[in-house]
């Protein structure tokens, strides 16, 4: 028993989640009956959905408490990144929905409620950030935490050194309980795959077949073509290296997780193997799991093209442009609205012209293609917040002299 636990311990964690992924299409295709394999699934997100909040909090607390006068340039280059890279995202949608016009058949009543408007997704930001911490904590207020992390964490910077050693250790202990809940990624993803293609079947790859391609197309472009033209005029170097490592270690797991909170624990191992600074990484992280939503850009303006092009509505180059404005600005509070990226396409849609009703169809096929939308989505978002969380320590180590390998 325990050599099998070395051996399963010492083996490369892609190599793992890799079987497990095999193993969980097999039973999904063969074995549909065995739905106790579905608990591993549950167990592996619902532990590291608990844990990421508190991860954060203590982290971001801990680092701010702790740091130094010389990370809040990168702050700042982070934060451009973020917001560009989701910005060029929509703007690569937009050029997609042109080339290759799709509509889609409008008719399933759908009854979700969505925001009306930006006015009401800042709405919702805004009492976010003045959530109660421990609240926000529980109920997983990304936006929430950050603020009040940021605020105890200044606060805290005139504390004795005994009481930053005591965050510290606090936060080591934290970041400890994640590398054990990340060693049981490959049941997790079994049960995650498994789930999917028992209830699905292979066919979840066919249904609305070319509104799917066109969205994995223009995030394929955002990430194997946009992001890394960013690190590329950034750092001055291939960027491929950088992108490719970032999208092996955080992207295959967010594909499979489909959730951006739950993958910080990830990118916080995958940014220690960087060797970037943990007081600057601990912020920036969580941080881009908030604000870098280049995936969501592509799906609220791809969706929200769909709808008016099967309405026969014209859109005209200026409304696209401000409609990829619209999608960067709801798309970077779509972690703060429930259902994510999906339930901000009416508010899209009203720039469009398209009614609500039709806007709730359009949801609603969002909700069926989910299982490969969402899951590329938070691959794109997360994999994104490593790699320029990354390259804006790396360009300003590069600006003092210092050699940089990726």
């Amino acid at each position: 028993m325990k050599n099998i636990l070395k051996v399963y311990v010492n083996a490369p964690l892609i190599l793992r989640i890799a079987i497990g992924l095999v193993i969980g299409v097999l039973l999904g295709l063969f074995v549909p009956q065995a739905k106790f394999v579905t608990i591993f699934g549950s167990i592996f997100v619902g532990a590291l959905k608990a844990i990421a909040p508190l991860l954060v909090f203590v982290l971001v607390i801990a680092s701010l408490a702790s740091a130094g006068k010389n990370i809040g340039g990168r702050f700042k280059t982070v934060i451009i990144y973020y917001v560009l890279s989701t910005f060029l995202a929509a703007v690569v949608a937009v050029i997609g929905s042109y080339l290759f016009k799709v509509t889609i058949p409008l008719s399933i009543s759908a009854e979700e409620a969505a925001p009306a408007g930006l006015g009401e997704v800042f709405t919702v930001l805004l009492n976010n950030i003045v959530a109660n911490p421990i609240g926000s904590i529980i109920n997983g207020n990304y936006i929430g935490i950050l603020a009040w992390a940021v605020v105890l964490g200044l606060a805290l910077r005139a504390a004795g050194e005994k009481t930053k050693e005591v965050l510290n250790d606090i936060s080591a202990a934290v970041s400890k309980a994640v590398a054990w809940v990340i060693q049981l990624a490959p049941f997790g993803i079994m049960g995650l795959v498994y789930a999917s293609v028992g209830e699905y079947g292979l066919e979840i790859f066919t249904d609305y077949g070319k509104i799917l391609l066109l969205l994995v197309g223009c995030m394929l472009v955002v990430a194997f073509v946009i992001d890394p033209i960013i690190v590329a005029i950034s750092l001055k170097r291939n960027p491929f290296p950088l992108v490719l490592k970032c999208f092996k270690e955080s992207g295959i797991t967010a594909f499979f997780t489909r959730s951006s909170a739950a993958n910080i624990p990830v990118n916080m191992k995958l940014c220690e193997k960087l060797g970037l600074d943990k007081e600057y990484y601990s912020v920036a992280i969580p941080l881009g799991a908030t604000i870098n939503m280049d995936g969501a850009a592509v799906t609220i303006t791809v969706m929200s093209l769909a709808a008016a092009f099967s309405q026969g509505i014209s859109v005209n180059i200026v409304i696209a442009i401000l409609l990829s404005f619209v999608a960067t600005l709801g798309a970077c509070g779509a972690s703060g609205v429930a259902g994510g990226s999906l339930l901000l396409i009416p508010m899209a849609c009203s720039l469009l012209g398209v009614g609500q009703d039709t806007a709730m169809q359009v949801v609603a096929v969002g909700f069926i293609i989910g299982v490969v939308q969402d899951s590329l989505e938070t691959a794109i978002n997360s994999a994104g917040d490593a790699i320029f969380c990354a390259t804006a320590e790396f360009r300003e180590r590069m600006k003092r002299g210092e050699k940089v390998e990726f």
